[in-house]
């Protein structure tokens, strides 16, 4: 049988125009701020006056350590809330921005895949409606006028050897990650080392997630530190006066976006960040704006639970006071064998064995959800190559760790295949109220904190800081700063360090090489070794699958 690729499912699909999509969410096209028929801003009116409607229940859905294999957590948030409004419940869902970086580096899109997508999927992938580029403008000037102050005398003293500030780009290209500035003439600049990141990891894009508003953003900007004197003391967005220009940049940015899925139901996508380098979560204004506009609010935290749903509790929602009200852990049986030892080529087969050495994986995601107090439904997104077998041994590992279990189709039967889930949910929902618990007091030592992540969420022994970590650690406390949240930079592949260390291993440690402060943002970023803040491509990019006809129908995304 031959299945429709994402993209000819997208362009097949019944889409309605964007003011009745906004009319399920009691919005009126004067809400709107159009971009085209099937996409469109939320004005601030509109947010505000949603603030005095009862909030709806929120679902965050999160997933296993990823695996070449994939887990489909996107295909399954979409999917359940589509299954929600199909039970009777109002539901929206509420989504990051993809970035062009993994779009064509190894992702080759990120909407969702099958009858699960958000739509119209070729914008979402691509441009959408310009956030993440005015992200990237904002964060430039920021490196603009660094320069340019350092070029016109000085005046702050700026140390040429510690400006924290990075520029950006919203690509995977590891060519950019170390280079040299202001080569030629005097006037061409003052010649310094200087690094790019992808642009979902800028400061600014953690800030526009994290404001709650366009007064809070700006304020946010103001305090963020970009380098520090020859003295060694601070030098904020503030001190440069430019946090209005870099604001101004980003009015239309963060408003979030309105769009919909294959079945009609509204999507909220805003906000980009990656959960390996950065927070992994969307907007709070989308996020609390899909709470007051339903009965059941789907929205996703990226990776697995150890890094995306970890900073979503512990970062979004210190900041925020959003609860979630239970989680979805999204895993299939193809990842779970992997995570069990089982290479990729050969995971048509049966291996019961595999799937149960993979599953301690799954066991050390749920127990790390319910350490925060939340209700579990663990969500299998099915194939149609798992067999009998592989499920009913799956169902008994659920039921002696006492988590439901939900068979999900989203993939092929859109809302209808995850309608199970919504039910198991709704009930969870009913009978066990959550009680969020944070996993560390803010106010504890960097090291304690961190310690606490390792030990708790990851199963490691402790965090082991290299003598220039050490040092930095020293500096945060040193000015006041080491009392708050902690970001920690990791691989997504496994709980350790090393990318190549799958299922659940316990008793290691964990390298950081490099601590540093995203004031504005509000937290502290932890690097560990070997991560990447600017990816690189792979071998064969999925830009090499993609292509545009004389007519503009694109082939290749996915």
């Amino acid at each position: 049988m031959e299945f429709k690729t994402d993209i000819e499912i997208a362009d097949a699909a019944k889409i309605l125009p964007i003011e009745q999509v906004a009319e399920k969410i009691g919005l009126s096209d004067d809400d709107l701020e159009h971009y085209g028929k099937y996409k469109a801003k939320i004005s601030w009116d509109a947010i505000k006056r949603s603030e005095n409607n009862k909030d709806g229940k929120l679902i965050l859905v999160t997933a296993i350590s990823p695996t070449p294999a994939g887990e489909g957590k996107s295909t399954v948030s979409i999917g359940l809330a589509q299954a929600f409004n199909r039970i009777g419940k109002r539901s929206v869902v509420a989504l990051r921005e993809p970035s062009l970086g993994p779009v064509f580096g190894v992702k080759g899109g990120a909407a969702g895949g099958g009858y699960s997508q958000v739509i119209p999927m070729e914008d979402i992938n691509l441009h959408f409606t310009g956030d993440i580029h005015a992200i990237t403008t904002a964060n430039n000037l920021i490196s603009a006028c660094i320069d340019n102050h350092i070029h016109q005398g000085n005046i702050l003293d700026i140390d040429l050897n510690n400006i924290t500030w990075n520029r950006v780009l919203d690509m995977n290209d590891r060519s950019l990650r170390n280079i040299v500035i202001g080569l030629g003439k005097k006037a061409d600049g003052v010649t310094r080392e200087d690094h790019f990141m992808i642009s979902v990891a800028s400061e600014i894009m953690a800030v526009l997630c994290l404001a709650k508003d366009l007064d809070d953003l700006k304020k946010r900007i103001a305090r963020i530190i970009v380098a520090y004197t020859r003295a060694g003391k601070p030098v904020y967005i503030s001190d440069l006066k430019i946090q209005g220009a870099v604001t101004m940049l980003l009015k239309d940015a963060i408003k979030p976006n309105l769009v919909q899925t294959l079945e009609n139901t509204p999507a909220i996508i805003h906000g980009g960040p990656f959960a390996n380098i950065a927070h992994g979560c969307n907007s709070i204004i989308a996020t609390k704006l899909a709470i007051k506009t339903s009965d059941y609010a789907v929205t996703e935290a990226g990776f697995g639970a150890d890094l995306g749903a970890e900073k979503f509790l512990d970062i979004k929602c210190r900041t925020s006071g959003i609860r979630p009200d239970a989680a979805v852990l999204v895993a299939t049986i193809k990842a779970l064998k992997m995570h069990g030892g089982v290479n990729k080529n050969d995971l048509k087969e049966e291996n019961i064995e595999a799937l149960e050495k993979g599953f301690e994986n799954l066991r050390r995601h749920v127990e790390n959800l319910r350490k925060f107090g939340l209700p579990v439904v663990v969500a299998i997104n099915q194939f149609a190559q798992d067999t009998d077998a592989e499920i009913e041994k799956l169902e008994k590992l659920c039921k002696d760790l006492g988590v439901e279990i939900s068979l999900c189709q989203v993939w092929a039967k859109g809302g209808e295949g995850a309608e199970d889930l919504a039910k198991k949910l709704v009930k969870n929902i009913e009978k066990q109220k959550s009680e969020i618990n944070f996993l560390y007091d803010v106010n504890d030592s960097i090291e304690d904190k961190l310690n606490k992540i390792v030990k708790d969420i990851y199963g490691g022994r402790r965090a082991v800081l290299t003598a220039a970590a050490k040092k930095q650690v020293k500096k945060l406390v040193e000015l006041g700063l080491d009392k708050l949240p902690i970001c920690v930079a990791k691989t997504q592949f496994s709980f350790t360090d090393n990318k190549n260390v799958i299922g659940a291993p316990r008793d290691f440690d964990i390298e950081i090489k490099t601590v540093r402060i995203s004031n504005g943002a509000g937290f502290i970023v932890v690097e560990t070794s070997n991560i990447m803040i600017m990816p690189g491509l792979p071998k064969v990019p999925a830009a090499e699958n993609m292509d545009i006809d004389d007519k503009g129908n694109i082939v290749g995304l996915f």
